[in-house]
């Protein structure tokens, strides 16, 4: 069993940064590849990014390259999201995810909601114009 909960959101001008922060329970956190999604108002959830167990493969939806980074430290048991050059569009809900998958395969293609075993309860971001 994981426990998620997220930090970090808030609300930002337009053009601002936000580091997001998803901190898991339990020993086996690098045995978990660890996903962004967000969901804004009146909008399915969409994915973000992922990132693998080890931390040393990451896949980005393609509209968030370059914005946003996720990293890791397997030593907090946490995972990062840091989002630059924030746009009013980027207001969402904000959730992190884990997903069963062994450390150092890479976590391509995990960007569905059903391939996720656990999330968090989510943090709001609101992006101003």
């Amino acid at each position: 069993q994981v426990q998620l909960v997220e930090s970090g959101g808030g609300l930002v001008q337009a053009g601002g940064s936000l580091r997001l922060s998803c901190a898991a329970s339990g020993r086996t956190f690098s045995s978990y590849a660890m996903g962004w999604f967000r969901q804004a108002p009146g909008k399915e959830r969409e994915f973000v990014a992922v990132i693998s167990g080890s931390g040393g493969s990451t896949y980005y939806a393609d509209s968030r390259k370059g914005r946003f980074t996720i990293s890791r430290d397997n030593a907090k048991n946490t995972v990062y999201l840091q989002m630059n050059s924030l746009k009013p569009e980027d207001t969402a809900v904000y959730y992190c995810a884990a997903a069963d998958l062994s450390p150092f395969q890479r976590p391509d293609g995990l960007d569905t909601d059903d391939e996720y075993d656990y999330w968090g309860q989510g943090t709001r971001v609101t992006v101003s114009s």
